[in-house]
């Protein structure tokens, strides 16, 4: 797609205009996301599946939104896999397990995204495309979600604990996650009204990158009900989605 790793700043304001979470970044930190985003299109694959028409403008909407995570950290968090794969609409998994028994069951699973260990991220643009996300669902967003996945991954498998950064204990970041997490398992065991998307609860890995979509799509909201999430990811991201511009 690129020549080299800069992106032509018209196609730049077309792709990041209705990224409406951007508008927070200072002139600096666009700046940077800018040149982050170049790096990340100019090392990665990205693969039309299933008839989609991938545009140049969709794969700088998401690598934007993959780079936002990195802004204040480094590329090489999304190093060691080299694709992107976007589907126009949900796309199905199959998956097999062994049950109790020792008998091999397959299923099917309809996703909106998915990350892969040293594979590829895949993306459903159904599910990604900014113009089509649900407005009244709070915090929503596959790309967020599956890049923080990839992040997770870093250290080998997704469960909720990725690298921390050296200014991070490793003993708050366990005590306030496993919290919270349990903390939503007891609301949902109850039938209570939970303050995020239930899915979070499907595992501590899910936790954490459920999380990590309200931080950055509604601070507000993730600092009110998780005020101790909120201080761990800042440090861990290195933003304050609530003091920056």
């Amino acid at each position: 797609m690129l020549r080299d790793t800069r992106i032509p700043f018209q196609l730049w304001q077309q792709s990041t205009s209705n990224l409406s979470w951007f508008n927070r970044l200072s002139t600096k930190q666009l700046t940077r996301l800018r040149k982050l985003t170049g790096l990340f299109l100019h090392e990665k694959q990205f693969t039309a599946a299933a008839g989609m028409d991938l545009s140049e403008k969709m794969m700088v909407q998401i690598a934007a939104q993959a780079c936002l995570l990195i802004l204040n950290r480094k590329i090489s968090d999304f190093d060691g896999w080299h694709e992107v794969i976007v589907y126009p609409d949900a796309f199905i998994v199959e998956y097999e397990h062994v049950d109790e028994a020792g008998v091999m069951h397959s299923s099917e699973r309809t996703l909106g995204g998915e990350a892969w260990g040293r594979g590829p991220v895949i993306l459903s643009w159904a599910d990604a495309d900014p113009d089509r996300r649900d407005a009244h669902h709070v915090g929503s967003n596959v790309v967020l979600h599956e890049f923080a996945h990839k992040l997770d991954m870093l250290n080998g498998v997704a469960n909720g604990m990725p690298v921390l950064n050296k200014d991070m204990k490793r003993e708050d970041w366990t005590r306030i996650f496993s919290c919270a997490y349990d903390r939503l398992l007891r609301e949902l065991e109850r039938g209570h009204h939970v303050s995020i998307d239930p899915y979070a609860a499907q595992s501590p890995a899910e936790f954490f990158a459920v999380v990590s979509e309200y931080f950055f799509m509604a601070p507000k909201f993730l600092q009110k009900h998780y005020p101790g999430v909120y201080r761990e990811m800042s440090l861990y991201y290195r933003q304050d989605p609530l003091k920056q511009i």
